[in-house]
């Protein structure tokens, strides 16, 4: 006991007094404190269920409920293994909570659970020391560390715990320099604690549960919104193996969607003292700044040239942090590499037209079967996009507004003007170019031989209206034609999120022929409509759906899409396995599972809507 208060003592003495008044008090959250017949010491509030492990340092059970609301019984942790006992367990009330004290030649560690945040303190001692180990089941929560990358890959404290569905946890303590180990691999997560050394005779560290969301004024009692604030990190998922924001934690990082991570976490409030969501993207923009890979760009994947996408994503991503942080300096030392870039992108229209251009054709019958050699121009890889991408110039005009400002405030008039007109130029042409009057919507894509290809694609419609691409006095027509396509063809669960597309799109274009991934064997591909991107259901994208029916004064109908999602989100319904052994990021319209990735982030740009709402 002597050692234990002297390790408690310690860890008090490393932290602020606000934040121990504010763990002494805790309030509202009363603890309940239990043991199973093995001595097995668990721990519950409102806010976090622990239950201690015997024989090493850690918790086999780990629980949380941002919210309060004691939804506390759903396990994030992997099952520990069984192993021999390695430390004696000694348990104890402190002011803080329960606490239990693991001692042996190898380890010292204080473990500590109150209502709202545990406490791991390590005093050094000579020889080897274990660190405080957590390993987390992707199967049960899609858990990240979200930080800064050391030169050793570590993430680097103050840094955020986020567990999809539940909040967060977030983390501090340490000592100057203090970082956590982290990694990654499929269906696991672990981060790593270290021990005392003897640099740092005593190392503190505190997991604090936190609910990191936008507020929302007036809609403090409304339980509608708990989602969107228990999920609101839900789309910052960083791998710690390319040390990227990415799918997931252990998935592709994809250039083509920074800009949705960036949106996010522009509108994050501060993550921790001296951490913001935008220094994570920073981060990861710097590693591609700097010529790292991602999916979308030549040598990753099988793309000719950068998707279409990619760099109007990443563009609007330094924008936002820009921004967003007001981070002249950074601009200052990026500004040329995101002016070359800008140009690169405009290079790309080889017509003069002022659209930009992919340089696979998109005609139709031109795509390989099976796997293709060739990616298509955008985010959705195995529909035949190609040439001049109705999504992908959405995506440049954004790009080309905010080089303007970036341009002003680097002091490069010269570019200012060119990337202003440029994007007034681009404005002028798009309407006409993607404009179907067979059909009162816009089409996907114009391929090189001038045909319009048009499948209803929903995204494309929104963002066109949400970005002010189409004339004011057109867009409200235009979003009746999105409502009344998706009545027509019986789609109504908006639950699952909303189609990419209302008709099934034929093989000739179609990128993808293989049957798992939306392609048929009939020519018109009728046989493999609603399988994954060929119409399947996804939250993906159904952002520009929503916030375009809000923009255009359409408020019931976007909630009654935006409502559904938050729903199934509370539910954790686009996570995990279907029970096709499929996973549920992509959906057919009866809800059968057609996913692959088991967490899908871009899911999660749907919460963007309720900001602008």
């Amino acid at each position: 006991m002597r050692r234990s208060a002297a390790i408690l003592a310690a860890a008090a003495a490393l932290l602020p007094l606000r934040s121990l008044a504010e763990a002494l008090a805790q309030p509202g959250s009363p603890i309940a404190v239990t043991s199973d017949e093995g001595g097995v010491i668990k721990v519950t509030s409102s806010y976090l269920q622990v239950r201690f492990l015997r024989g090493h340092p850690g918790f086999s059970t780990l629980a949380v409920d941002a919210m309060g609301e004691r939804r506390v019984d759903h396990n994030v942790l992997a099952d520990a293994p069984p192993a021999p006992a390695a430390c004696s367990a000694e348990r104890s009330q402190m002011p803080l909570g329960t606490a239990v004290h693991y001692s042996s030649p190898s380890a010292d560690w204080l473990l500590v659970a109150g209502s709202r945040e545990i406490r791991a303190s390590s005093e050094y001692r000579r020889g080897a020391s274990d660190p405080l180990v957590l390993t987390f089941d992707t199967r049960r929560c899609y858990a990240t560390l979200l930080g800064l990358f050391n030169a050793r890959g570590d993430i680097a404290l103050p840094c955020v715990l986020h567990l999809p569905g539940f909040g967060s946890m977030r983390i501090e303590g340490g000592g100057p320099g203090a970082a956590l180990g982290y990694a990654s691999g499929p269906g696991w997560i672990r981060v790593s604690f270290p021990p005392a050394s003897p640099a740092m005779p005593r190392a503190t560290y505190r997991m604090t549960v936190a609910l990191i969301s936008p507020a929302i004024p007036g809609s403090e009692n409304d339980p509608r919104l708990d989602s969107f604030r228990r999920n609101w990190l839900n789309i910052l998922q960083l791998n710690p193996n390319r040390r990227l924001l990415s799918n997931n934690t252990d998935s592709d990082s994809c250039g083509f969607c920074y800009y949705e991570y960036a949106d996010i976490a522009a509108a994050t409030p501060r993550l921790a003292n001296g951490l913001h969501a935008l220094d994570i993207v920073r981060q990861s923009l710097d590693r591609v700044l700097a010529g790292e890979k991602t999916y979308g760009m030549p040598g990753y994947g099988s793309f000719p040239e950068d998707s279409a996408d990619t760099r109007p994503s990443l563009l609007i991503a330094a924008h936002d942090y820009v921004e967003g942080m007001h981070d002249r300096a950074w601009l200052k030392a990026r500004y040329p590499a995101l002016k070359a870039m800008a140009a690169a992108m405009l290079a790309t229209d080889r017509d003069g037209s002022g659209l930009i251009e992919y340089g696979p054709s998109g005609n139709s019958g031109t795509w390989n079967d099976g796997q293709p050699k060739v990616r298509p121009s955008n985010w959705w890889d195995v529909i035949g996009f190609g040439h001049k991408d109705a999504y992908a110039n959405a995506l440049a005009y954004r790009a080309l507004r905010g080089m303007r400002q970036m341009a002003d405030e680097a002091g490069d008039r010269a570019g200012s003007v060119r990337f202003a007109a440029s994007a007034e130029k681009l404005r002028g042409a798009y309407f006409r170019t993607f404009f179907d009057p067979a059909t009162g919507v816009l089409g996907g894509w114009r391929s090189s031989d001038g045909q319009l290809h048009d499948y209803w694609f929903t995204f494309v419609n929104g963002i066109a209206v949400l970005y002010g691409l189409v004339p004011p006095a057109r867009a409200p027509g235009i979003m009746d034609r999105v409502w009344d396509k998706m009545r027509q063809v019986g789609y109504a669960n908006f639950r699952l999120g909303i189609p990419g597309n209302l008709v099934t799109v034929p093989l000739r274009d179609y990128a993808h022929h293989d049957p798992r991934y939306g392609g048929g064997l009939r020519p018109d591909n009728a046989d493999g409509f609603q399988v994954y991107a060929n119409g399947g259901a996804s939250a993906s994208f159904a952002y520009f759906t929503i916030a375009a029916f809000d923009r255009v004064g359409q408020h019931a109908r976007a909630e009654q899409i935006l409502y559904p999602i938050l729903a199934a989100f509370d539910q954790r319904e686009f996570e995990g396995t279907g029970a096709n052994g499929l996973t549920n990021d992509w959906r057919k319209w009866d809800g059968t599972s057609e996913g692959y990735e088991g967490f899908l982030t871009d899911n999660y740009y749907a919460l963007l809507a309720v900001v602008g709402r």
